[in-house]
Order: C-alpha cells, then structure tokens, then sequence
C-alpha cells in the first residue's frame, strides 16, 4: 500500500537529510519526495510517499517524531485528501504530428508550454494516473524528455492540529503506537 505523510520540519540545512536517511536506515524506499515552504514562516512541508503497510506507517511516523526538527507529522493515507502530481514531457513534434498532439493535450486538459521547431513541451497536473495515460498516448509521437514532480497532498476541510498547539514532537502519536505494539523497537 502507498502512504503518503505530510511531514512539516523546521527550514533548516541538513532536514531533508535526516529524514531521508531515517528511511534509508528503516530500509524503506521512497517513492515520491517534494519539499516547499508553508504558510509559516521558517517551516518547511514534506510530502513523503512510501510504499509500506499500516504497521510500517505507524512506525515510520513515531520514528519521524524522534527528529528534532519535525514538528508535525500527518498520515495522509486514512484521511480524506487532495493529491496531485505535476509533470513537464518533451514530445517529438513535426508540423504534421504537433495538431494531434495539440488536440491529446487539450482531451487530458495538459497544455503547451514551449513549441520549436523539432517538439513542443506539455505540461500538465492531476493524479499520477491520468499524467501516466497521457504519457502512454504521447509515446506514439516520441517522449523526449520528462520531469515529474511527484505527488503533493492536501488534507480536505479545515487544518487541524495546527503547530504550536502541542501536537510537535509527536508526544501523542509515539506513545500510541508505543502502547498498540511493545514488541517493536524505535529506535533512531
């Protein structure tokens, strides 16, 4: 099952490293990974996406909370949400192929951002599955080039448990899943 966590750190150097090697250390590979600013000023928001069951979530997120610089961690998985993926391809384009490849853009709503000569670029948003069927119908014409930006997730309806209010350094969380589980160890 994919996860995705939405993990809010302090912006500071070396974050990112830290908790990306947590996953590394618990062998868990990363399959999405995008960091940007918040609406607060000096945090930074994760949206991590790992490919674990519930047991392996519950204990990457206390083992985020062990991080100094992690104020708040939240499972996007069992919650209702908003995700969306961002993807800039690079298609092959003569003056020939580039009307079809106009009229695949404007179906799977995406649209050009840069034209030459010899290709066009196409950028498009929405869940990874519809990116991955207009990339499947593009491939006829000849991808070039792509870059994707991996999934970002929002939490649907009002924030809660904003920062501050106590919820940092997943003093509640940890201890839960300590309780649910004491066979397991969380070390850092």
């Amino acid at each position: 099952m994919r996860n995705t966590f939405a993990v809010y750190v302090e912006d500071l150097p070396g974050v990112l490293n830290r908790v990306a090697s947590l996953f590394r250390r618990r062998a868990f590979n990363i399959e999405s990974l995008t960091v940007g600013h918040t609406e607060t000023d000096g945090v930074s928001r994760m949206t991590i996406v790992v490919d674990t069951d519930e047991h392996g979530a519950r204990r990457l997120e206390a083992n985020l909370y062990k991080l100094v610089n992690v104020l708040r961690v939240d499972d996007l998985t069992v919650r209702p949400s908003v995700e969306r993926d961002l993807a800039m391809i690079k298609v092959a384009a003569t003056p020939e192929t580039r009307t079809h490849i106009m009229q695949l853009v404007d179906v799977f709503r995406a649209r050009m951002i840069d034209v030459a000569p010899d290709s066009v670029i196409i950028e498009t948003t929405g869940t990874e599955d519809k990116i991955d069927g207009l990339i499947e119908v593009l491939k006829q014409y000849g991808v070039i080039e792509m870059v994707r930006t991996g999934r970002v997730a929002m939490a649907r309806g009002p924030k809660v448990g904003g920062l501050g209010d106590g919820a940092e350094h997943g003093t509640k969380v940890a201890d839960e899943v300590s309780a649910d589980d004491s066979n397991v160890s969380y070390s850092v």
